[in-house]
């Protein structure tokens, strides 16, 4: 039989409890090859983690069986779609088996494969023992009775393994969210460990899909384009050669857009370093990616590179810190935002002298947002008047009691309070495990991996490390920005970044990415110019415990990557900040004021 030259890839969901819209998009279009799913982020794998040690038949996205499987079982043996998903979580086997009982009671013959072996919690002893250290902080292990779950980001062989076995459905624990479309890109094109290059592209791709609307128009700088077709958006479909170069597009008469835009912001979405972007199979330069619109709703992508091969894993550990609560209240009427205030600072006074009185240490933090008051913004914010604010109360310790304290107080203090209070009727908030990630490395050699399915248990042979391919990430060197001498003379104006650039933001732990990319390319030296690392850090410095910023070049875009370390309060649900995942973080950017020449504006 001779090598497919493309293949259609569906990417159906970005994250557990995610629409099931495009199931029924992708099944009526009928021709794709595969549909895949990404369900899992550090803090899903924690929730996970307490499901299994409840039950043990739990553990994995229950959502993907019964929402996208279960339903959809008969269209999907019809159209020889076939679906590879990291539902599994940390109980793969479990969700494997729901799938399998599914189908038994269809009566169709529809074969299901499970790869296992990413979770080393039942190693944890052995990896405490061996002095593991946080791969960014060197920061040592957390206690053992603290960990809630340990698992490395597996890649994609594993799944084109299964594939070729003849899975129909494919379902792994934590491999990296972009594997479970690599992998049907190495088995559909019989792409090999050493063909970089392809890896790095199916990669991108798989990056591009692996969050589901959000390339199609979903969270798009310009929304306003979008609105009216936003409750109908298309989910993305990516049409893929056998070279690695794709069309980004999604089903017709659906909503949404896809264009450079949509394409270029989820390019630029939670990545660091653009020219070392560490994946298990491959590392990645996507510095030099060019998209081109081709048509309506269809961009074409090209030029992702391959730098290297990692000899590790990247493992991520959820662990237990203690106990955090916030809970949200209303303040109207004149000077709002000043009353809001001095209620929260009361109850936190309350709850800090009945702390003291308990022998009890007083909150590890406290926080206070005014929402209305522009408290985001730091030096940037205006002066606003708002006559109705909301505001968050937030607190952490490691006593749950002195967390339900705080609770207790901002329900007890209302009589006492300032005029204009309002709360939401319903249950009292209640206290929950702070939890936090810790990351390290282990060696690929140390993690086996199993593939289970109709032939039973086989252990999967490691892809051989290459000592060489992995040196030569390490020599390339990160683009220079744009000449300020080529700058256009002319009379200057000030307008909004976002005139000049679309903008996305996301997280990674406690790690803040901001991606710009110039609506045009002549714009480019003029944002380059105005958004400095100094600039963008003093911009976000009220949210950054002790500033650090990086700012990459992405010449093909062109655009820039900016990531903010240490500026999340501890990232996931460690923070007590409104947006812990720093998805307002563009939007506070793309405020930023630049100068521009008119002439350039206009032409």
């Amino acid at each position: 039989m001779s090598m497919k030259q493309s293949i259609k890839i569906g990417g159906a969901t970005g994250f557990w409890g995610e629409t099931d819209l495009a199931m029924a998009q992708f099944l009526s279009e009928g021709d794709l090859d595969y549909i895949v799913f990404d369900y899992l982020a550090e803090i899903t794998m924690s929730i996970l983690a307490r499901a299994r040690s409840n039950d043990q038949s739990l553990g994995y996205a229950t959502d993907f069986v019964t929402a996208m499987v279960q339903p959809n079982l008969q269209a999907i043996a019809n159209s020889g779609v076939k679906l590879i998903s990291n539902a599994g979580g940390v109980n793969p086997e479990a969700c494997a088996q729901a799938i399998r009982d599914c189908v038994a009671r269809a009566g169709l013959d529809l074969k299901v494969a499970v790869i296992t072996g990413d979770d080393l919690l039942p190693r944890v002893e052995e990896l405490s023992a061996g002095g593991a250290r946080e791969m960014f902080s060197s920061e040592p292990m957390p206690a053992v009775k603290k960990i809630a779950s340990v698992n490395a980001y597996i890649g994609a062989f594993p799944i084109a393994e299964a594939l070729t076995h003849g899975a129909d459905i494919v379902i792994t624990g934590r491999c990296v969210d972009s594997a479970v479309t690599l992998g049907a890109c190495i088995h559909a094109f019989g792409w090999t460990s050493n063909e970089l290059d392809r890896l790095a592209a199916g990669s991108l791709v798989g990056h591009l899909i692996e969050c589901g609307p959000q390339v199609t128009g979903g969270n798009f700088t310009d929304w306003e384009a979008v609105a009216e077709s936003l409750f109908e958006v298309g989910y993305p479909i990516a049409e893929v050669s056998i070279d690695g170069t794709a069309i980004i597009t999604k089903p017709e008469n659906t909503g949404g857009v896809v264009n450079r835009g949509t394409v270029g912001e989820q390019l630029l979405y939670e990545i660091d370093d653009p020219v070392h972007y560490v994946l298990p199979d491959v590392i990645c330069d996507f510095s030099c990616v060019e998209l081109q619109q081709i048509g309506e709703n269809q961009v074409h992508v090209t030029g992702a590179k391959g730098r290297g091969v990692p000899a590790d894993y990247k493992v991520s550990m959820t662990w237990a810190d203690g106990w955090r609560a916030g809970t949200i209240l209303w303040y109207l009427g004149r000077k709002a935002a000043e009353k809001g205030r001095l209620f929260a600072d009361e109850v936190r006074k309350r709850a800090e002298h009945k702390l003291a009185a308990m022998g009890v240490s007083g909150f590890d933090d406290v926080t206070i947002e005014i929402v209305g008051d522009e408290s985001h913004w730091g030096e940037s914010a205006r002066y606003v008047r708002s006559r109705e604010v909301a505001v968050k109360i937030g607190c952490r310790h490691q006593d749950k009691r002195a967390v339900a304290l705080l609770l207790r107080e901002v329900a007890g203090a209302g009589l006492g309070a300032p005029p204009g209070l309002a709360f939401f009727a319903g249950t009292r908030a209640k206290p929950s495990p702070v939890i936090r990630l810790f990351s390290m490395r282990v060696p690929k050699s140390s993690v086996p991996l199993t593939l289970i399915d109709a032939r039973g248990s086989n252990q999967l042979t490691q892809i051989p490390e290459t000592p060489e391919l992995t040196k030569v990430a390490e020599s390339i060197e990160i683009p220079a920005a744009p000449d300020h001498d080529t700058l256009v003379q002319g009379e200057l104006v000030t307008v909004p970044l976002e005139r000049l650039a679309w903008g996305r933001s996301g997280d990674k732990g406690d790690k803040a990415n901001i991606g710009v990319m110039a609506r045009d390319k002549a714009y480019l030296p003029w944002i380059a110019d105005a958004l400095t690392a100094e600039y963008v850090a003093a911009r976000f410095a009220h949210f950054m415990t002790s500033p650090a910023i990086h700012r990459f070049y992405l010449p093909g875009l062109p655009g820039f990557n900016f990531v903010l370390h240490n500026a999340l309060g501890g990232g996931g649900v460690a923070s007590l900040r409104n947006d812990p995942q720093a998805k307002s973080f563009a939007q506070i950017l793309l405020d930023a004021p630049i100068s521009i020449p008119q002439n350039l504006l206009d032409s």
